[in-house]
């Protein structure tokens, strides 16, 4: 590579080319070459293209004629009176008038970012130190410079339209980014040059926890004392290495799909775990003494106060990675020992929000179709925390979410971003609870109402007002069943003819590793498998059993990804008159059950003897319904 090549190129290029508007100039090539590289050396030509058209850009780097543009420009049009649509790119490529490349350093220039030819031989292999090799392979860029004195790297990347990953790398490595673009191949061939296999030394955990053994930045650090240093703890989260580890941290768990990432801090150690598919897997542990500069670190990225150590501290970091939209939830919780961290992985890749690709089976999408549709009344999702519930409640909205429906959201978290829902954060601190958004929501003319959850009574009954005025309303609701729901109810002090009047449907559900394909083995359970399902062997004559074996897929747990059981209680007036005769629960369920309502267990079975999870699983996830 040689970056000082490229300003010579582009002046080269471009000498004597007519500009936009104006008259062709008469100064000579070797005079507008000098103009060219002044220009560029101070960093100002990139900031001469930026937000200019494609055609404008190409006339201005000297690729074309104003005339070859403006054909290019009629084609287009003409095109587009057939309904065709093309680039203005798509079509010079196509007359051979520019390359990929020429396409490449256009749109560059138009982000204002500098187009370099890189020599993947010519990178200095010390800069490896200043980016992993994780962070490169997944960002797909190189490192091509870095000022120490700055603390300034700078990188190329494959694609102009990767330029939101800068204000990711600025966050994660805790230093200035610029970044340049580069061709393809040669960005890909410099990170197989630097960084070698997939497994290349340097950049594993193992090694950099080794690295941060024997550093001075950190030894001072060592201990739970009260008369920490801010500066000194400011330093140590800034420490290279400490930034190092914890975006390795981040990266494995993203692409792990991990949903939460724990550090917890104990007597004599410092425990990390990641949570994938509802099950924690404890990782290689940090030396103990990087509590401290971790969770500082982790505070430096989500905005928080790295001097608060006492009291419990939330905040957010937002990501771009692999052009998906990574949120990172973190709660910071006092312990006896120091500072415990989670951070829950919000990755709307890894979610389908769709109703139909939630898990329903065909009669329960069907219910779940028409209840979503219903003009009022209020549509409760339960179930412990992380069974699914917001996910579902998100797909029911994004059926709903047409140009002719008002929807609004009180979330507490809101999650994940949809366009066309108006969604309100919940913020205890302003007094901004669920109850005091949902009597401004009747003032706001909406069709849908999303409750995030109902907590107490005075948050259930605007919900229940929402719905006897003709609002469609979904919540949600801890509880262990759709029958004990109503019980629920009732104990936070919602009258029963309320209940009847405006409930429309419960759902409960619980979340279930689904088994790994790759593994995926038919078995022949034991008969003590059978009775915990309460089955005995002569019930399942004809039906097939599965289980995942282990494998690198799935990192040997036999499972991945995960499914979800539904139990669907709609009400009828049948329903309806035993609630207000203040019925029990087991009664509820009985009566329920008699009307084709299928329990989580039952729920459960269909999915075992689908071969899509097993006994286990559907064991730990329900329980008998008799």
């Amino acid at each position: 590579m040689s970056k000082k090549e490229q300003p010579e190129r582009a002046g080269s290029d471009s000498a004597g080319t007519p500009q936009p508007g104006t008259a062709p100039r008469t100064r000579s090539s070797s005079s507008t070459s000098r103009s060219r590289r002044r220009r560029r050396s101070d960093g100002s030509a990139a900031a001469e293209l930026k937000g200019r058209r494609f055609g404008r850009v190409l006339v201005k780097l000297g690729k074309l004629t104003r005339e070859e543009v403006h054909e290019a420009l009629a084609i287009q049009k003409r095109r587009a009176q057939k309904g065709e649509r093309n680039k203005v790119g798509e079509i010079l490529q196509e007359l051979g008038k520019i390359t990929e490349q020429d396409v490449l350093q256009v749109l560059a220039g138009q982000i204002g970012l500098d187009f370099i030819e890189l020599d993947p031989d010519s990178i200095d292999e010390a800069l490896i130190e200043h980016l992993p090799a994780e962070t490169a392979r997944t960002y797909q860029i190189v490192p091509v410079a870095f000022d120490s004195e700055r603390r300034a790297i700078t990188i190329a990347m494959k694609s102009a339209d990767n330029y939101r990953a800068v204000d990711d790398l600025r966050l994660l490595m805790g230093f200035k980014v610029n970044a340049v673009v580069a061709p393809p191949s040669a960005v890909e061939a410099a990170i197989e040059r630097l960084y070698g296999s997939t497994t290349q030394a340097g950049s594993s955990m193992l090694d950099v926890m080794a690295a941060l053994e024997d550093s001075d930045t950190l030894a001072a650090l060592e201990g739970r004392g009260e008369s920490i240093d801010l500066e000194q703890l400011a330093a140590a989260s800034e420490d290279n290495k400490v930034v190092k580890l914890l975006n390795l941290v981040l990266l494995q768990a993203i692409k792990d799909k991990a949903s939460d990432i724990h550090f917890e801090p104990f007597e004599e150690e410092f425990r990390m775990r990641y949570r994938i598919d509802g099950v924690l897997y404890e990782m290689v542990p940090p030396p103990p003494h990087l509590a401290l500069p971790i969770v500082s670190r982790i505070k430096v990225m989500a905005n928080l106060d790295i001097a608060e150590r006492r009291l419990p501290q939330d905040g957010r970091i937002e990501l771009t990675v692999n052009r998906n939209p990574i949120d990172l939830r973190i709660s910071v919780l006092p312990t006896m020992y120091g500072e415990s961290v989670v951070m829950r992985v919000l990755d709307r890749s890894n979610v389908e929000l769709a109703i139909d690709r939630v898990g329903l089976r065909d009669d329960e999408l069907g219910t779940m179709n028409e209840l979503i549709r219903r003009p009022n009344g209020v549509v409760l999702i339960t179930g412990p925390t992380g069974s699914g519930k917001t996910t579902t409640l998100y797909a029911a909205l994004s059926a709903l979410n047409e140009p002719d429906t008002k929807i609004l959201t009180a979330e507490d978290p809101v999650e994940y971003d949809i366009d066309g829902l108006v969604q309100c954060q919940v913020n205890t601190d302003q007094e901004l609870t669920f109850a005091r958004l949902l009597r401004s929501f009747l003032r706001q003319d909406p069709d849908t109402i999303l409750v995030g959850e109902i907590r107490d009574l005075e948050t259930a009954q605007i919900a229940i007002q929402a719905a006897l005025t003709g609002h469609l309303v979904f919540s949600t609701l801890h509880t262990n069943d759709a029958p004990s729901t109503v019980l629920r109810m009732i104990d936070l002090g919602v009258e029963s003819f309320l209940i009847t009047a405006t409930v429309e449907a419960i759902v409960a559900q619980r979340l279930v590793r689904r088994i790994c394909l790759k593994c995926k083995q038919q078995y022949t359970p034991s008969e003590s498998e059978l009775m915990e399902l309460e089955l005995r062997p002569e019930d399942v004559v004809g039906q097939s059993f599965f289980r995942g074996a282990g494998c690198e897929s799935c990192n040997g747990s036999g499972y991945k990804g995960r499914l979800a059981l539904f139990e669907i209680m709609t009400m009828d007036d049948a329903l309806r008159e035993l609630i207000m005769k203040q019925a029990s629960t087991a009664l509820l369920r009985t009566e329920c059950r008699k009307r084709g309502m299928r329990t989580l267990r039952e729920s459960g079975l269909l999915s075992i003897f689908d071969g899509r999870t097993t006994i286990d699983e559907v064991l730990r996830e329900t329980i008998s319904e008799e």
